[in-house]
């Protein structure tokens, strides 16, 4: 079978990962297809992207085994909970601001908005990660104008600084959803947009890895708020593309396996519309891009 999506899940309290199978409705676990067919498979996913393709050469051995002989059977979405696919984040969050032209027109009313020069870049604490169907902590001491964003995040798969546009996708593994979940009024209140945006549950991402050698030319997003579209919008509207990012965030940035890039955010986030639609208590948040799966999480 073709490895097209990873992911990190927990079975009976135990952490681990696996790859989707063919009908992605079920994962084959790493550590049952290491058992079966004695090939060395690390025990975490973060440890597996940093294999990159010597890993991915393993385990594409061990499902061809496994097509032969049956051994090892898939598990069954339903019975297992699906985790961050890093759940315990070890590297850096890196953040696009402003890439969508539309999304720039949501806060400057003017007759011309004007896009960046060059890429706005922010970060998010790593303690802010949640995975899917996870609950969205409000944190209502704190703030009361909690706003969504649905966006690509792109995980680096190998190592490097100074990375030439032309040598970029050479060092993306793969694609996940990230939710950019973010506090309007701290983002205002401190100007540097760091605190509103890393309270903890505010960094959801998941359901799965698509491997890049899977992947699309461009990716379709679309947000729904208690089933209603937020935002519809595609990867082919960025002001900066996928390399031109990894271009600039690496200028005297070693970036390393593991660490993502969101990519920033379409049109039709709560603080664009009149009034403004910010997330309470009870909403629930679905993130679909079509070529990966649908993030999901509820507001506590």
């Amino acid at each position: 079978m073709m490895i097209k999506k990873l992911v990190t899940f927990e079975d009976l309290g135990f952490v681990q990962w696996g790859v989707l199978n063919e009908a992605e409705d079920g994962v084959y676990g790493a550590i049952a297809l290491e058992e079966a067919f004695f090939t060395p498979l690390p025990e975490t996913m973060l440890e597996f992207i940093r294999q990159g393709n010597d890993g991915l050469l393993a385990l594409a051995d061990a499902l061809e085994q496994n097509e032969k002989t049956g051994a090892v059977k898939a598990k069954p979405l339903d019975t297992i909970r699906i985790m961050a696919p890093i759940p315990h984040m070890e590297r850096n969050i890196f953040c696009i601001g402003k890439n969508y032209t539309e999304h720039i027109a949501e806060f400057d009313k003017t007759a011309m908005p004007k896009p960046p020069k060059y890429p706005v870049i922010f970060t998010k604490a790593t303690s802010s990660v949640i995975g899917p169907d996870d609950l969205i902590d409000p944190h209502t001491n704190v703030t009361s104008q909690v706003d969504y964003e649905g966006e690509l995040a792109v995980i680096i798969g190998k190592e490097g600084s100074d990375i030439t546009v032309g040598e970029a996708m050479d060092h993306v593994y793969g694609f996940t959803i990230l939710n950019d979940i973010t506090a309007r009024d701290l983002q205002a209140n401190h100007v540097q947009w760091f605190h509103g945006k890393s309270l903890d549950t505010f960094c959801p991402i998941g359901p799965y890895i698509l491997l890049r050698d899977a992947a699309p030319d461009t990716f379709d997003i679309v947000t729904k708020v208690n089933n209603e579209v937020r935002q519809d919008g595609s990867t082919g509207e960025f002001i900066f593309t996928i390399p031109e990012l990894i271009h600039t965030i690496s200028q005297g940035t070693t970036l390393f396996p593991g660490d993502i890039i969101a990519t920033g955010t379409p049109s039709g986030v709560g603080v664009g519309f009149n009034p403004p639609r910010f997330l309470h208590s009870g909403d629930t948040v679905e993130i679909t891009i079509p070529a990966i799966g649908t993030l999901k999480n509820k507001v506590k």
